[in-house]
């Protein structure tokens, strides 16, 4: 019986969308094949002991990802000694990287010190940000060109492997990430529910996702002053926590928007649901700030399981989502006024979004399940020989 090692820095408790990917993924596969070693975090000690998988906690971040620096060099050594031992303790024959940097640096060790060959998970914005770096480009190149596979989250990061770092074709193959249809399921409009969130009747925005310059929240806050004209009542509900949090706050009181922004950081995964299922509209405004592009948008499909219709920004992978037209929209969020003005249309439209959100629901199950995703990624590692 062959055995795996998945190697991620990212992984929960750590919210994040390539963790939730890697643990909705490998949760579903034999647990006597599979073993994980994973970043450390806060509360990941009890989080391990309320699941059955093979979880490892390694220390896995560091501020240097390079080669150059002690810190840097310090960093792998130690993690691959404890890899390493992993490997020879479970006799792994295959190894999953979950980003180039820095658990890809790993695969290529343990492919060129023992002939164990690996894949890489390719994310988009990470090979994307270590391309402005000479030091970060020559070691990611080492990695992609040394991998038996590289499986992008969407074309648009398959795109960017062939175009940019000139990895051969053949190499890539796509993998989409997904969501639980059983669990992210439509609910009737709930009076009851919504009062609970705070939303009342209201007309409600969604935006679940880390409060990144990415992400758009800024946007679509500022083009909440052209939608109010016409939907008064207009609420735009922001989940999640990040860097940006304070300029977002600082930006809804500049523009005296308190009545119609929400903001919420911690909260539990039943109360995220509730909120997919009784907002209006769901929204991922997201745009290309400099390296940094959304890969995929795993939230746009959750929505739209939960049959609300969505809106993205016609930036990195988004439009993998959905089906334009149909399930959702794809939008220039680089200006508040397009925005506002699509998203003012949409909810114009009740009848409409109605129909689009049955539309997502029947997308969702039939093309972006985990269960659909997980079959495809077996095939992926049994095609990876020796």
């Amino acid at each position: 019986m062959k055995k795996t090692l998945l190697i991620s820095e990212i992984f929960p408790p750590i919210h994040g969308g390539s963790g939730r990917w890697f643990w909705e993924l490998y949760s579903r596969l034999p647990k006597e094949q599979y073993f994980i070693a994973a970043g450390l975090s806060d509360g990941h000690s009890e989080y391990d002991k309320q699941h059955d998988l093979n979880v490892t906690r390694l220390p896995l971040s560091s501020p240097a990802w390079g080669i150059k620096s002690l810190t840097g060099l310090s960093f792998y050594w130690k993690n691959f000694l404890k890899i390493r031992s992993l490997v020879k303790k479970n006799c792994i024959h295959q190894i999953h990287c979950g980003r180039c940097l820095p658990e890809g640096v790993f695969g290529y060790l343990m492919k060129k010190l023992y002939n164990i060959p690996y894949l890489c998970y390719i994310h988009g914005e990470d090979v994307e940000a270590a391309s402005s770096s000479r030091e970060l480009s020559y070691i990611v190149k080492k990695v992609l060109d040394n991998a038996s596979r590289l499986i992008t989250n969407s074309k648009n990061s398959q795109r960017i492997l062939i175009n940019h770092w000139k990895v051969n074709p053949d190499k890539t193959v796509v993998l989409n990430p997904g969501m639980d249809s059983k669990r992210f399921i439509p609910a009737r409009y709930n009076l009851e529910t919504r009062k609970k969130l705070g939303w009342d009747n209201r007309s409600v925005v969604l935006t679940v996702g880390r409060l990144q310059k990415r992400k758009g929240q800024d946007m679509l806050i500022q083009a909440l002053l052209r939608i109010k004209k016409d939907i008064p009542d207009i609420l735009y509900a922001i989940i999640g926590g990040g860097e940006e949090k304070e300029h977002l706050q600082t930006l809804v009181e500049k523009l005296n928007l308190k009545e119609n922004v929400q903001f919420c950081s911690e909260i539990s995964d039943e109360e995220m649901i509730q909120c997919y299922q009784q907002c209006t509209l769901f929204a991922l405004p997201n745009r290309t700030i400099g390296k940094d592009i959304e890969g995929f948008g795993m939230v746009l499909a959750e929505a739209q399981s939960c049959g609300r219709p969505v809106l993205a920004g016609d930036s990195g992978g988004t439009v993998e989502t959905m089906i334009i037209g149909e399930t959702g929209y794809i939008v220039d969020c680089t200006s508040s006024e397009i925005l506002a003005k699509k998203i003012i249309a949409l909810l114009k439209e009740p009848d409409l979004l109605s129909a689009m959100g049955q539309k997502a629901r029947k997308h969702a199950e039939e093309t972006l399940d985990w269960d659909v995703h997980t079959q495809k990624a077996i095939k992926i590692f049994n095609s990876i020989s020796q």
